[in-house]
């Protein structure tokens, strides 16, 4: 009986917590933002937080066909309500994180012009193309070829255009010199510094740009929860503000 308190004491003490991995499917317009904020997420708690950059539909359907995804962070709510729809979200784990506005962007020092319908956009690309996310999946692709429309540039330029798997790979077109002109949105035009904004796009002439965020019915651990009210801390807010999103 002598080690009784011994016992006791040990007891006492606090156990160690296993460290958990959050898995997140996250629009690719979101990577330097959602770096930095994962990086000072899991300095603070030990927690690992894995993320898949990519464009919103195909992370949808991937997630949809059974991906192992915690949570996703889409530039759309279209696709996010696909998620939803597929009974994926956990009920009441999802809200609108973000907002974005549209720019055209070119070549570091290419001189601005006004965004409208008067504007002689292929003309203006010459023998080059005009970068931007695919226009049936990408969400940064299907904002431009609305305001594109709207506008009335799109029939026009259509045959002029350069897809991509997502809006980051556009934005990389511009930077290498391979495309002439891009349509990104503000946040990756302050992510790269080898292009400049030449035009806004007014905001009447897309749907707004919305980033919801949901937890998935995946989700298993504490972690992912916590990492998913992370998004909303003032200090993420911060990061996502410094990054050229808009933070309700």
């Amino acid at each position: 009986m002598r080690h009784l308190p011994l016992v006791l004491a040990l007891s006492t003490l606090p156990l160690s917590v296993a460290a958990e991995e959050v898995t997140v499917f996250a629009a690719a317009s979101l990577a330097n933002a959602l770096d930095a904020i994962a990086a000072d997420f899991s300095a603070r708690t030990g927690d690992t937080v894995t993320i898949s950059y990519a464009g919103s539909g195909q992370l949808a359907t991937q997630i949809i066909e059974g991906a192992p995804a915690d949570i996703f962070v889409s530039a759309a709510t279209a696709w996010m309500d696909a998620v939803e729809e597929a009974g994926l979200v956990v009920p009441g784990a999802r809200h609108d994180l973000l907002g974005n506005t549209l720019v055209l962007v070119a070549a570091a020092g290419a001189a601005p012009v006004v965004m409208a319908p008067d504007l002689d956009l292929v003309a203006l690309l010459g023998d080059g193309r005009l970068a931007m996310g695919m226009v049936d999946s990408v969400p940064a692709g299907q904002y431009g070829k609305a305001a594109l429309e709207s506008l009335g540039l799109w029939a026009g330029v259509e045959d002029h255009v350069a897809q991509t798997d997502n809006v980051r790979a556009a934005l990389s077109l511009v930077a290498m010199g391979e495309a002439p002109y891009g349509i990104v949105y503000a946040s990756d035009a302050i992510a790269e510094p080898a292009v400049t904004v030449v035009a806004a796009f007014p905001a009447g002439s897309h749907p707004p740009i919305t980033y919801p965020a949901a937890l998935l019915t995946r989700a298993a651990d504490a972690a992912d929860r916590a990492f998913l009210d992370e998004l909303s801390s003032d200090g993420a807010a911060a990061v996502f503000a410094a990054n050229g999103f808009a933070v309700p």
